[in-house]
């Protein structure tokens, strides 16, 4: 978090005029470059491009500057370049220092969605760019500097000087009086005409396999001026992991849903024109196999596309269907390592990957022949980037989409609220339905069990209750595997005395400490603070303190002890750290290792195993009652996901949800798969109070160590921004400061404000001329979050 600052080049600056005339038809013949910076800079920096980079300098690399009064070498990236002219405004230009990169690393097209990004989201350009290129490609993670040999550019004019030199003289050795030896071996010439035919310049050990000779030919070339040398990065190799696909009984073979979706979208690819389709087909429909048959349209057309999924444990399954059907996949996710990163990221450079499946980041893949972009599961929050810039893949595949004229594809069973509305209202976007099933599968029956009524009658005792128990050991009877959902982590979720009433809170964060029993500590999942499990209140001493609420690692625990016979895993963040431990999760439960699969929302969504017949929801009321106007809204989603895991083999399948609150609307909604009755009733309210997808949001949260002078200036960036009186039809509103849900984090006191209007544009120009007219002192610091999906 870091406070939004325009910074302005601090040193005078000369006008062209002030140039004598010869300084000034140089200048007027020269190239400037705008360049952007990573952090600290908001504003675009003019710069003076030397002549001998000029030929080679484009829009998307990178290059060093000299910043500020000490001249300090600066890593910035080229975002214009363009000739010097006398009606420019005035300027001092300093020169760039050196090029970095030798070819450009993002387009015309994907530099134009930088600038457009961060209008949308009130960043810098510079940030953007950054967000853009992965680590690995900007370290260049796994290459290694390399010598290379070429044949000369004038080969030919060397070798004719030579053969000239040779028929004048006479053949014989002056000093010896022996004949002279042949001009070049016969071995030599081989090389030579390997290196003429070869595409690329080759390395040392590549010449001598290919010309099977000595090093000492090599030197010999080098040192007549017949081949040269220059040092390179290369790649290092990569060895692959090969994922399993999928196997699919008839991969081709559509039904009447299937077939009208596909017509819809091939006759956008076929025509090359965007439009966005909000597929909804409810869970278990086939929307991969449309997206895959529309995939193939697209690449028969000599094209590319993108499919974004949202959790890394959706790749492998996902990334193995598309394998199975395209010969060239990339995939691109955060626990690739830097070096697999930056040699997926050259591939699809290149224009040699097919499809690029990957997770929120891969929709600044650069594939240069792009045709489709695909958002499966678009309702997900992941899909929305927590740091600056704090963009969502859904919007920027929209824009990119839209700049390119190619179709986008938003899946989803539960579509977030601002993808139906849209689809409903704009002439744009696309409405496809497929409410059923492939086959003759049949959605899952659902059962609510009311936990107050069980904890009334105190027939149950932990998180499993009687029906649900039940349901259990009938499934395992039956062969059938099982899926258990409870969204919180950890053993104990509340720790409290029961003397003193003193709840074990984190000293950084306004939240409570949670016990992970495995490590016995208590952790604190949002600054990472941890400490030994207390045996004593930390305020009276009472030494009979209590562990309260479950966690998975409880939920595990218990499931053991009750059900011994059954294997169990458990996915959740604690347990899915290492490399590859998704894929290898899921693949012990596909093969049939694993009988009862739990964990949080990563096992809710996107899954496909046939054998599930049974999804217990531990307790659907986790996120029904935050502080969020999309509570409900989220654990309708979660519901109807995680039920949509059963009934997709022969068996069949049941869902039994745990609740609280069993009468509430989303719940009996999800219970129905009644997702019309649900947005229906859930626009309704939006609409009466204003909130998005009627209005566009922006969300200011500023923080600070001491509370008092944090709501201080968090009360004068809310009086800046109501002053200015707006068009009532804009209905644009300020809401706040008041403190945030949590409103302490990290150490840090956080207070925030919540800004609505009709009209987006309007709102951010308001938001970006008060902040940049701020004067933040160094304690506090502040972010704007445009469109935010947190309320936390």
């Amino acid at each position: 978090m870091s406070n939004q600052r325009t910074f302005f080049d601090d040193e005078p600056r000369l006008t062209p005029t002030d140039l004598a005339p010869w300084e000034r038809d140089d200048l007027r013949n020269r190239k400037i470059a705008r360049i952007a910076f990573p952090s600290g800079f908001d504003s675009l920096l003019d710069y003076l491009v030397p002549t001998d980079i000029a030929a080679m300098l484009e829009p998307g690399m990178r290059v060093t500057v000299p910043l500020g009064r000490g001249n300090r070498p600066t890593l910035g990236y080229c975002a214009e370049v363009y000739s010097w002219g006398m009606a420019d405004s005035p300027a001092k230009l300093k020169s760039i220092l050196s090029l970095v990169d030798a070819q450009r690393l993002l387009d015309d097209n994907m530099v134009r969605l930088t600038h457009w990004i961060a209008r949308q989201y009130l960043c810098s350009v510079g940030q953007v760019f950054e967000a853009m290129l992965p680590a690995g490609v900007r370290s260049q993670a796994g290459t290694r500097l390399t010598t290379v040999f070429f044949a000369s550019d004038d080969l030919d004019k060397r070798l004719a000087v030579l053969d000239k030199k040779s028929r004048e003289d006479d053949g014989i050795e002056p000093t010896t009086g022996r004949k002279r030896k042949a001009l070049l071996t016969p071995k030599q010439v081989r090389v030579l005409e390997i290196l003429r035919q070869s595409e690329e310049p080759l390395t040392s050990n590549e010449l001598l396999r290919a010309g099977k000779c000595s090093a000492g030919i090599i030197g010999t070339l080098k040192r007549l001026g017949l081949i040269r040398a220059r040092t390179v990065r290369r790649h290092q190799p990569q060895v692959a992991t090969p994922i399993k696909p999928d196997l699919e009984l008839d991969p081709h073979q559509l039904n009447p849903d299937q077939r009208r979706a596909l017509d819809t979208i091939a006759a956008a690819v076929r025509e090359s024109r965007h439009e966005t389709f909000l597929l909804h087909g409810v869970t278990g429909s086939g929307k991969t196999e449309v997206y895959i048959q529309a995939i193939h349209e697209v690449v028969r057309r000599g094209k590319q596309a993108i499919v974004l999924v949202p959790e890394i444990s959706l790749t492998p399954q996902t990334v193995g269907r598309f394998q199975s059907r395209f010969s060239d996949v990339a995939v691109l996710h955060s626990h690739l390592t830097d070096a697999e990163r930056h040699h997926q990221w050259s591939n699809i450079a290149q224009g040699s990957v097919q499809v690029v499946v990957g997770a929120r980041s891969a929709v600044f893949a650069p594939l240069p022949r792009l045709g489709l972009i695909v958002i499966d599961e678009e309702h997900e929050n992941s899909f929305k980037q927590d740091s600056v810039p704090r963009y969502h893949a859904r919007d920027v595949a929209r824009k990119r989409a839209e700049d390119l004229g190619v179709p986008l594809i938003l899946g989803s069973a539960t579509p977030s609220m601002e993808s139906w509305h849209a689809a409903a209202t704009e002439k744009s976007d696309t409405l496809i339905s497929m409410p059923r099933r492939v086959g003759t599968l049949r959605l899952p029956k659902v059962d609510i069990v009311d936990l107050r009524e069980e904890i009334r009658s105190q027939s149950t005792r932990g998180a499993i209750h009687r029906q649900l128990h039940s349901a259990i050991r009938d499934a395992l009877k039956e062969d059938g595997q099982i899926i258990l959902l409870l969204n919180r982590r950890g053993f104990s979720t509340h720790i409290q005395c029961p003397a003193c009433g003193e709840a074990m809170k984190c000293p950084n964060c306004d939240v409570t400490l949670t016990h992970h029993r495995s490590e016995d500590i208590v952790l604190c999942h949002y600054c990472d603070y941890q400490d030994a499990a207390p045996r004593n209140c930390v305020k009276c001493g009472f030494d009979g303190i209590r562990y309260s609420g479950f966690g998975t690692q409880k939920l595990e625990t218990e499931i053991k002890a009750r059900f011994p016979e059954a294997s169990v895993l458990r996915m959740d963040t604690d347990t899915m750290q290492g490399r590859g431990a998704h894929e290898r999760a899921l693949a012990k439960f596909r093969a049939g290792n694993v009988q009862i699969l739990l964990g949080t929302q990563m096992i809710a969504k996107g899954l496909d195993f046939p054998n599930v017949t049974l999804v217990g929801v531990i307790n659907a009321d986790t996120a029904l009652h935050l502080p969020d106007f999309r509570a409900f809204e989220r654990t309708f989603h979660l519901i109807t996901q995680v039920a949509g895991r059963t009934g997709r083999g022969e068996k069949g399948g049941r869902v039994i949800v745990q609740t609280f609150s069993p009468d509430h609307p989303a719940i009996q909604a999800a219970a129905e798969h009644d997702y019309r009755g649900f947005v229906a009733q859930e626009l309704a309210e939006r609409q009466l109070v204003g909130y998005p997808p009627f209005t566009k949001m922006i969300r200011i949260v500023i923080r600070g160590e001491n509370e008092a002078n944090t709501l201080r200036f968090a009360t004068d960036m809310a009086a800046k921004l109501k002053e200015k009186k707006a068009d009532p039809s804009l209905r644009f509103r300020a809401l706040g400061p008041a403190p945030a849900p949590f409103a302490k984090l990290r150490g840090f006191f956080r207070f925030h404000l919540h800004l609505h209007a009709v009209n987006g544009d309007w709102l951010r120009d308001r938001v970006r001329e008060v902040t940049l007219a701020l004067k933040t002192p160094r304690e506090i610091q502040w972010i704007v979050d445009v469109d935010p999906v947190d309320m936390l």
